[in-house]
């Protein structure tokens, strides 16, 4: 899906000023707010901004989000978590 939309010329110079990229931003933004709303889950949030589990905590840390994890969401890191951990 693709969406547009503007925002004032003089936010744009100050954001392409530091070298962001917009559209992977505003992306970012709303599967975080789609997120936040519960119409994502903390695992397709991750799939859809290419990141593992703890990356995609990080992201949500950032903006602030507390992790509301489904019990079945749980039981998979903690089955990571093993996986993970050395012998």
């Amino acid at each position: 899906m693709t969406i547009h939309f503007e925002i004032p010329s003089e936010i744009e110079d100050q954001v392409r000023s530091r070298e962001i990229d917009l559209n992977e931003k505003a992306r970012e933004a709303l599967l975080v707010e789609l997120y936040r709303e519960d119409q994502i889950t903390h695992g397709q949030l991750g799939r859809a901004l290419g990141l593992d589990a703890y990356e995609t905590d990080g992201v949500l840390k950032r903006y602030g989000v507390g992790l509301d994890l489904t019990a079945e969401e749980l039981q998979e890191e903690a089955r990571s978590l093993r996986l993970a951990r050395p012998e």
